[in-house]
């Protein structure tokens, strides 16, 4: 059975993101078996420059895609964990991680919102149900894969946008990917800014969208109208 840390590397793309990330990070130091690798795509806040070991820290251009595919490129355990600087991660989520990887080829968590309130507990909910229906996984669920499996689909899919969704559709061809109902925590920061009613139809609308073969660069055209949607 596969269950050590020590097989596991940790990709946590990164934009700005520093109080976030030295949440996750310090949840993260008990577990020193992991290797840790933060990938910057060009922050302002110097401070995330100045880690040291067991993180590792590199840069890249702007891009989900272009710094996991450079995360990935850095590291050469089996295993990869693929984490939003929001993610909030438990020792009990990290367990659950472990007995996942001796029966999986790729999978993800169920998540909850930072903010407890009936109705994003509903969407949180809604996401989960979702994604157990269409194995289609985004990245705030915390996506892990073995890296032979990543190199059989050609790696990150490199695109600018709905490539969590895309990585998905290749694994499912292969596997279905293992849920893990123990909870990996979120940022509700993306609704709480944009409106929630807003923030759904936004992304049902990209998703359709893509599925009827709107490319990923029209689509984040549509998702970053000013340059950053946080």
């Amino acid at each position: 059975m596969v269950n050590d840390l020590d097989q596991v590397s940790v990709i946590i793309p990164v934009l700005n993101d520093q109080s976030a990330l030295e949440v996750l990070l310090r949840s993260l130091t008990p577990f020193q078996e992991l290797e840790i690798v933060v990938v910057d795509g060009g922050s302002n806040e110097g401070s995330i420059h100045e880690r040291q070991p067991p993180v590792r820290l590199l840069r890249t251009e702007r891009g989900r895609a272009v710094q996991l595919s450079a995360g990935v490129a850095s590291t050469q355990r089996p295993w990869l964990w693929f984490l939003h600087a929001d993610s909030v991660v438990t020792g009990t989520v990290v367990e659950a991680l472990q007995l996942a990887l001796g029966r999986a080829q790729w999978g993800r968590f169920d998540i909850t919102l930072s903010r407890d309130t009936p109705w994003f507990r509903l969407i949180a909910a809604a996401m989960n149900k979702r994604s157990a229906m269409t194995s289609i996984c985004t990245g705030d669920q915390g996506i892990f894969v073995r890296r032979t499996l990543l190199e059989r689909i050609g790696g990150i899919p490199d695109q600018p946008l709905m490539e969590d969704i895309e990585l998905s559709k290749r694994l499912r061809r292969i596997a279905k990917p293992t849920r893990i109902r123990t909870v990996l925590g979120t940022s509700s920061r993306r609704w709480e800014n944009h409106g929630t009613v807003r923030t759904i139809l936004l992304m049902w609308e990209l998703r359709l969208r893509y599925f009827f073969g709107t490319s990923p660069e029209v689509l984040a055209a549509r998702y970053y109208p000013d340059g950053r949607w946080v």
